[in-house]
């Protein structure tokens, strides 16, 4: 009888362990994915200005909202670090002067360790300044989210791997010598969520939002040739 006890009880403990562990998917891409990469490296010319990244950065016309020409949108939805790795080639190749890049919050919602997502922006810097070392590099921080909102539930309350990954972000700037661009506090309302004012659904933008980041990028000068 106590024999029996203690293997329920062990066996509770294990099944309790299981479903304390998180698991994550390195391999996972879009349904997008391969169409998108594809298109891209069938365009003859990569672009002086390249934006890439996931949703967030694929929601606008950069060339429209900037009123640039020598911009080029290389987001895709639901992408992950991981899939920006396997497709940095094709922006490399092009030998762009400025790369801005915004990924990691698809990383959080997928359970993706914030290690984990740190250590790709490492990747990714790396390859950029091996592959075209004279492409200057424009790392954004992540954005906030708000849980009032319902669409993407596994994006919402993540808020402490946000700071986590925004802070090793900005340490890693630094010992790079490359540019951030802090984005976090300005779209931060009152109860430190993304504010209503400038999102659809808590996680992505609107076209206040875009505006917002726009006036963000144009005071920062980084737009400047």
């Amino acid at each position: 009888m106590i024999r029996t006890f203690f293997l329920l009880v062990s066996l509770i403990t294990v099944q309790f362990l299981s479903a304390q562990t998180l698991t994550w998917d390195s391999t996972f891409r879009p349904n997008g994915y391969p169409l998108k990469v594809e298109q891209f490296r069938s365009y003859k010319d990569a672009g002086d200005f390249i934006f890439l990244g996931n949703s967030i950065m694929a929601g606008t016309d950069w060339s429209e909202l900037l009123q640039m020409n020598n911009v080029r949108n290389r987001g895709i939805s639901g992408d992950i670090s991981f899939g920006v790795l396997e497709r940095l080639e094709e922006v490399t190749s092009g030998k762009p002067k400025k790369v801005f890049i915004l990924i990691g919050i698809n990383d959080i919602s997928r359970n993706i360790p914030d290690s984990v997502i740190l250590k790709n922006y490492r990747s990714i810097i790396t390859r950029i300044k091996s592959a075209s070392p004279a492409t200057k590099i424009y790392f954004h921080t992540l954005m906030p989210v708000n849980n009032e909102f319902t669409q993407f539930k596994n994006h919402y309350n993540k808020d402490e791997h946000i700071l986590y990954v925004n802070a090793g972000l900005k340490k890693m700037v630094k010992e790079y010598r490359i540019f951030l661009i802090d984005l976090y506090p300005h779209f931060l309302n009152a109860e430190n969520k993304l504010d209503k004012r400038y999102t659809i659904d808590g996680l992505h933008l609107n076209a206040a939002g875009y505006k917002l980041w726009a006036t963000v990028l144009k005071n920062s000068g980084y737009l400047k040739k």
